[in-house]
């Protein structure tokens, strides 16, 4: 099967609980999304075939990182105020690049895909 803007708006509305963002944006803005799902997954994983439910799991993940409020936070912003609205106050900066937002379930998904076990965990050196 290959992926889909209509692929993904149905899987999305049957299996994820927060896929208003999701549904918010725009065809196009949901391409770009897949395509940047699918990359990413690509790169991280390059010797494992990666189901299209995998891919669109993730893009959910996407879709609700690049939302307005959350996208500012990722350029940096501390805190902002609407005045008389809303203020929005971030602990931490989200200054972190997409392949850490890649859910356990979608490495299960791409687990079943292979018949392995992949796990969010990542082999680092440290010196003591």
């Amino acid at each position: 099967m290959a992926l889909s803007v209509e692929g993904a708006d149905e899987y999305i509305n049957s299996f994820t609980v927060d896929n208003e963002d999701w549904n918010d944006y725009a065809t196009e803005k949901k391409q770009r999304i897949i395509n940047v799902a699918e990359d990413v997954l690509v790169r991280k994983f390059p010797d494992y075939k990666i189901p299209d439910k995998a891919v669109y799991e993730f893009a959910n993940v996407l879709a609700i990182s690049y939302n307005d409020t959350n996208r500012l936070n990722k350029q940096g912003i501390a805190s902002f105020s609407i005045t008389g609205v809303a203020s929005f106050n971030f602990k931490d900066t989200l200054k972190v690049d997409d392949e850490s937002l890649i859910p356990k379930k979608t490495l299960d998904l791409i687990g079943e895909e292979n018949g392995v076990k992949l796990s969010g965990r990542q082999i680092q050196w440290m010196v003591m």
